[in-house]
């Protein structure tokens, strides 16, 4: 399950629709839409987001929280560790390899370091 579609659920049992009907009232069908619950779909487009907004009446703050969360919920993600450093390389081979052996009280400790690291000026790729 991705960031999004973890939060995508959590919204519409807080609000106890059935899949279904949500889809319906969305123009989606479940199956789409039970697929990008579970992370089994591409990251919702922008336009969706703002949709899936507009049904909840979800605005500024939450909405632009939704919109990050959909932004870094690809499913399958490549990681181009070119021209950087041995260590880079390293690192995201070991993480795609054990990602999945990992608890949630380490991945929550990871996810906090890499999201306190200082961003660099510049990307690569």
């Amino acid at each position: 399950m991705t960031p999004f579609g973890a939060r995508l659920r959590a919204l519409r049992e807080e609000r106890h629709l059935t899949l279904t009907r949500m889809a319906a009232d969305l123009g989606l069908s479940a199956a789409y839409l039970s697929a990008l619950e579970h992370g089994k779909r591409a990251r919702p487009t922008p336009g969706l987001v703002r949709q899936i907004c507009g049904y909840f009446g979800i605005i500024w703050d939450d909405a632009d929280e939704l919109q990050a969360l959909a932004r870094r919920s690809r499913p399958k993600v490549t990681v181009d560790t070119g021209g950087l450093s041995p260590l880079a390389t390293e690192l995201a081979n070991l993480l795609a390899d054990r990602v999945g052996e990992l608890d949630e009280p380490t991945l929550a400790r990871l996810l906090e370091i890499v999201r306190n690291a200082a961003i660099p000026r510049h990307r690569h790729g």
